[in-house]
């Protein structure tokens, strides 16, 4: 057996064994929600969640190395096999309180549990043993028939957790399902109360849809239901194209799908402040933002006329491959002629290593001062341009221009 499946496996022996001990005791079990939706799908689940009449304090008794990570809602961590399991006792939920969490809970029925659920693919059970699926929503077959359903009235279950909303649409988009009129008539009419969740929740869900190959119809079903609107900022400008984000490849990173659907929907004029207000980005994705623009802007207007050093500067930045791609869907012909260059300026080195430092010039005799920036890099230009090889020739360089900044700041 290769590694790959050995550690698919994994999750799934060790949720078996837990559930075990608990159906030895007594106790009626399932594995439940997600891990049963993906087995269903034909797909590999990360991880499994064990669903149990067992109240936390049976659970702690069976398991004592569990601990609590929402004991109050029946939810416990169970070390099994390296991993921590997460435990869940059949709960009712009541009132709402704060449009994310239940007040209070009750616990309950396996077919309770399943009906406080978001939608009817995630509400599914499974016996940890015989493999029979217990459904009391109708997941199963709107699994067959490729649909997402709200479980119950959708109106409900968004006014309950209205981060559903946009978790329904990753979920359609990621398992290319259609969603139900009336769900989808729900989400609609409530989209712009999507105001009222964290912007930290709703950014991690952005980073989880924009990260996943159906990104685009993500996107469109964003769009067509105004969530877009509370999600981003602001509304579309011009027609519903998405021709730059369809034209990434499935696993390209999310910042850039983001990017890509900000050019498609909007300009770029305000995008690295209004993204990082909306979805919480930190320091380092809101740079990654404004550098992937200002290389795009600098491709697009200036790469013509920089010389080769200026080229080679560019090319070598982090992000110049990632930005090359979006002007390869935007701008074919100027992608190819800036693919040419670079593989020309490759061949004499893109980044190579300083011939000269500010320790060698301090090393030459000379004195540290405001001018050791400007001449250090100028020099490495001249090194990028070939028109010295040696430091020997950079030291040389490098006193001419100082004696020229000396008399250029005596005159001044």
């Amino acid at each position: 057996m290769s590694g790959s499946s050995e550690s698919s496996e994994e999750p799934r022996a060790a949720a078996r064994e837990v559930a075990d001990v608990l159906l030895e005791h007594g106790h009626e079990t399932y594995f439940a929600g997600g891990c049963v939706r993906d087995h269903l799908l034909g797909l590999v689940p990360a991880d499994i969640d064990v669903a149990t009449e067992a109240v936390p304090d049976r659970v702690l008794e069976l398991f004592p190395g569990a601990r609590g990570v929402g004991a109050s809602f029946g939810v416990m961590l169970v070390p099994r096999r390296g991993r921590m399991l997460e435990v869940a006792t059949f709960r009712s939920d009541f009132a709402y309180e704060d449009g994310r969490r239940p007040g209070r809970v009750s616990f309950g029925s396996a077919e309770a549990d399943a009906l406080r659920r978001d939608f009817t693919i995630n509400g599914i059970f499974e016996h940890p043993v015989t493999g029979a699926i217990v459904d009391f929503v109708g997941g199963r077959d709107d699994i067959e028939q490729k649909v997402l359903r709200a479980i119950g009235e959708p109106e409900d279950r968004f006014d309950e957790d209205r981060l559903r909303m946009l978790r329904g649409i990753r979920f359609a988009a990621r398992f290319d399902l259609t969603i139900d009129p009336a769900t989808e008539a729900a989400i609609t009419a409530r989209a712009d109360r999507l105001a009222g969740v964290s912007r930290e929740r709703v950014g991690q869900e952005m980073r989880r849809m924009l990260a996943d190959p159906g990104r685009v119809k993500a996107a469109r079903l964003a769009e067509s239901t105004g969530l877009d609107r509370t999600i981003l900022g602001s509304s579309r400008q011009g027609p519903a194209t998405f021709d730059r984000l369809s034209g990434l490849s499935s696993n390209v990173v999310w910042i850039d799908a983001l990017v890509a659907w900000e050019l498609d929907r909007s300009s770029a004029a305000d995008m690295a402040d209004r993204l990082s207000t909306h979805l919480v980005l930190s320091n380092e994705e809101r740079l990654e933002v404004a550098e992937l623009l200002a290389t795009r802007r600098q491709l697009r207007h200036e790469w013509k006329d920089l010389a080769i050093a200026g080229r080679k500067r560019l090319a070598s930045t982090s992000l110049f491959e990632r930005t090359l791609k979006f002007v390869g869907i935007e701008w074919p012909d100027l992608a190819t002629e800036i693919g040419d260059s670079v593989m020309e300026l490759r061949k004499t080195g893109l980044n190579p290593p300083r011939l000269l430092s500010g320790d060698d010039l301090i090393g030459a005799g000379i004195s540290p001062g405001p001018a050791f920036g400007r001449v250090l890099f100028s020099v490495y230009d001249a090194q990028l341009e070939g028109r010295i090889q040696t430091k020997e020739e950079a030291l040389v360089l490098a006193r001419k221009a100082l004696n020229l900044d000396s008399r250029g700041l005596n005159a001044g």
